[in-house]
């Protein structure tokens, strides 16, 4: 049997900024790819690192896998965007069914509201209900046949049949059952590159590769819906929040990757872990084995600020990590109580950020206006908290209803108006549609993500900063970034 796993392009979410963002392996594209190769032959056509630009060369493309079944694996850079993500993947599909070909889609959208996606699209004939290794594998054995397959959702005439669940691939079978990323199967991972922020606003960005080390968030916040994609219940009730459950790879599984990644020519590494820095015997034991293998990358992870203990840092810069991605999305208090990010408080961020900039490890701060709780005057606090922390990137997001996260949830049950075209979930796009809260509108609060983006990377004092660190290069770099403006239909339409 002949499987063609895609990966869509959404590039054009993204604007004019497209020209410099990250190009990113597919993750679950390479994963699932390896989890089934040893039944049927499987390629991966990665349409954001090698792109088509007809419909002809599409077709030409497809018709050299002659597949029996074509997956669609709608991630993202980032979980939480695999919602924006359908919007490219919807338009690929449209036309690749005209060739007759069967088509699933599977990913964390698709797990959050399975049966809408094959009411909305007719020419989609199966959504996969969780992470989809074992639904796959059965359905590869039963020739395509979705019938009695667990974990499925197919279209039977003009009827939605919804089967039972199908369990994830535990802990002590990750291994086996997950055995890896199939970077071969990929395009050279030279067509892949990272943002211009890992190489400190200078330098190459390509090549380059990500990977994940574990699967999973232990934390429920309102905002995420990254745990979706672990969905063990056909209740559409029930949102990423119940299905928190972390798994990882050993770190003498792991190393072998990082070595084939290393053999392949690759320095700038992503660790897409939702939380890298997490678990001791699982970040600091395979730190050691980067150090102790000799491999030379320049990595960028995940923390959340409260697990950055002081007594790791060395040892992950030893390792290559030479940037820490930092979820502190508010200066309030009381917003990230109402989030559950209220586990550290205030005061920790700023002297862990700076003990982290002390080791030189760059710290990415990320950070979200917009969230249930927030007013003009809180959103400017966490703004000037931006600006007071030595960080060597920030990142602001506008708080989204995002399906499959508990703000999804609350926000449809108190009939609030929500966004409905895939493009309107998109961060960066020009009809995104943001999170209301009691005192702003979803104007207000875009207005005030760009205005803070802008206004951050155009402070003399930022600049400086960035100048004395990385050099005039990079501030000259920065400069070209923030002319690059962003067209918004709520504010400009």
């Amino acid at each position: 049997m002949n499987l063609l796993i895609v990966s869509p392009n959404s590039k054009k979410l993204y604007q004019n900024l497209s020209s410099i963002s990250a190009i990113e392996t597919n993750i679950w594209a390479g994963l699932l790819a390896n989890a089934v190769r040893d039944i049927c032959d499987v390629s991966i056509m990665d349409l954001e690192a090698d792109p088509v630009f007809s419909n002809d060369e599409l077709f030409s493309r497809i018709d050299i896998y002659k597949p029996d079944f074509i997956l669609f694996v709608v991630t993202g850079q980032n979980p939480n965007a695999s919602t924006a993500a359908m919007d490219g993947a919807i338009e690929t599909a449209e036309i690749v069914a005209e060739l007759g070909y069967k088509i699933g889609f599977v990913g964390p959208h698709i797990n959050a509201m399975p049966g809408e996606v094959l009411n909305r699209h007719d020419f989609i004939d199966i959504a996969f209900s969780n992470e989809g290794v074992y639904s796959l594998r059965n359905l590869i054995i039963n020739k395509f046949n979705p019938k009695n397959i667990k974990g499925l959702w197919y279209r039977k005439s003009k009827e939605i049949i919804c089967n039972d669940p199908e369990k994830i691939v535990p802990q002590e079978l990750l291994e086996k059952h997950l055995p890896g990323i199939a970077y071969d199967l990929m395009p050279s991972l030279d067509k892949y590159r990272t943002s211009i922020w890992h190489t400190n606003f200078i330098g190459n960005t390509s090549p380059f590769a990500s990977i994940y080390t574990s699967l999973g968030c232990f934390a429920k916040c309102s905002f995420c819906m990254i745990n979706i994609i672990n969905r063990t219940s056909n209740d559409m009730n029930l949102m990423s929040d119940s299905f928190n459950i972390f798994r990882y790879w050993s770190p003498e599984f792991t190393i072998k990757q990082l070595e084939y990644l290393s053999d392949k020519g690759v320095t700038n590494l992503k660790i897409a872990d939702e939380m890298f820095v997490y678990r001791p015997k699982h970040f600091l034991n395979l730190c050691e084995l980067i150090i102790e293998r000799g491999l030379k990358f320049n990595i960028w992870a995940y923390s959340r600020v409260d697990t950055a203990k002081p007594h790791y840092l060395e040892t992950l810069k030893k390792a290559g990590v030479n940037h820490l991605a930092l979820g502190i999305e508010s200066a309030s208090q009381i917003v990230r109580q109402e989030i559950d990010k209220g586990r550290f408080k205030e005061i920790n961020i700023r002297d862990i950020v700076q003990e982290i900039d002390n080791h030189d490890i760059g710290v990415g701060g990320n950070f979200i206006v917009g969230l249930p709780c927030d007013t003009f005057e809180s959103m400017q606090k966490t703004y000037e908290l931006a600006l007071e922390l030595p960080l060597s990137n920030m990142n602001v997001y506008c708080a989204t209803s995002l399906p499959g996260s508990p703000l999804y949830m609350q926000n449809k049950k108190n009939g609030k108006t929500l966004p409905y075209k895939y493009s309107e979930f998109a961060f960066l796009s020009y009809d995104h549609i943001p999170n209301s809260t009691d005192a702003l509108s979803s104007q207000d609060v875009l207005k005030f993500r760009d205005q803070f983006f802008q206004n951050y990377f155009t402070d003399n004092s930022v600049l400086s900063r960035f100048e004395k660190k990385f050099g005039k290069e990079a501030v000259e770099n920065i400069k070209k970034m923030t002319t690059i403006k962003l067209k918004r239909k709520l504010l400009h339409g």
